[in-house]
């Protein structure tokens, strides 16, 4: 096999006809000096033989059993490493892609050496002209951790490059010698929070985080109602409040908990469950 330059990986579990959609987007345009790499998270629903049938000679780790977001997606990065790639792109696999996405983000990393992390403009699936992340912003002291513009009609104001707080988990692109140095996903962290805390370690090693709208990624989110919120939020903070221990924002652990009502309305307004099915993984 040719050494390739970037390593898309795909994390799956239990998802195959997510998965199958990805990588079809993917493939439309992608090039050779890209190769894609399924994680299987250990699968019990025939996935990894689905896939294949759908592409031949995709390039698959099978785990033995779900190990997770963080270290599934770390056992790519590990993969990636032996093909002797020089960037990785960890892609949710409940996504579309337009066009070849992956390049500018990797142009972004090329040609720019403070940054360290590349990300692109997600939209909703269901609806491209509404904004999912276009960036992302964390406030420590107060423990503030939201996507830029979620929800919000695509414009001019979301189309406009720049350095970001941290990368959503959903899509993020980095030089696999970076990813190495900041020591990978956090797999301590059980869901939520471990795309911050790669973030805050990425930017504790003096390079930025890029946000570049000119690579765009659709997302599968649903809406639901009832119980599944409370179980979400209770997952979100679990996962917020080992990242403000981690950081040492002990300020957050007392306003966090007093905003919580607040969050938990305007959640229940927005009627917002986004559930990514990659190791049963939940969205902000």
């Amino acid at each position: 096999m040719k050494t390739p330059k970037t390593c898309i990986v795909v994390l799956n579990w239990n998802g195959a006809r997510d998965t199958v959609a990805c990588l079809g987007s993917i493939f439309r345009a992608n090039d050779l000096s890209t190769v894609v790499l399924v994680v299987d998270n250990g699968s019990s629903d025939g996935s990894p033989d689905m896939i294949l049938e759908a592409f031949p000679g995709t390039e698959m780790l099978r785990l033995p059993s779900n190990l997770g977001y963080a270290a599934g997606n770390n056992a790519g990065f590990r993969r990636a490493e032996e093909m002797q790639a020089g960037y990785v792109v960890f892609l949710n696999n409940d996504t579309l892609v337009e066009g070849n996405f992956s390049l500018p983000l990797v142009d972004l990393l090329e040609n720019n050496t403070d940054a360290g992390i590349a990300v692109p403009k997600i939209c909703y699936l269901g609806n491209p002209r509404k904004i999912w992340y276009a960036g992302g912003q964390v406030r420590l002291l107060t423990g503030l951790v939201r996507h830029v513009g979620i929800r919000r009609e695509d414009g001019p104001e979301y189309s406009r490059p720049g350095t970001t707080d941290y990368a959503t988990g959903c899509c993020i692109a980095m030089r696999c010698g970076d990813f190495r140095r900041a020591g990978g996903f956090d797999e301590g962290f059980g869901m939520y929070a471990e795309d911050v805390d790669l973030s805050l370690r990425v930017r504790a090693m003096g390079l930025n985080i890029r946000y570049v709208p000119s690579s765009k990624v659709l997302h599968r989110v649903s809406a639901s109602l009832g119980g599944k919120r409370l179980k979400k939020l209770r997952r979100q903070s679990a996962g917020l409040f080992r990242l403000f221990l981690k950081h040492r924002a002990w300020s957050a652990f007392m306003l966090y908990p007093l905003l919580l009502p607040f969050r938990l309305a305007v959640s229940a307004f927005f009627h917002v469950d986004a559930k990514e099915r990659v190791s049963g993984r939940e969205s902000i």
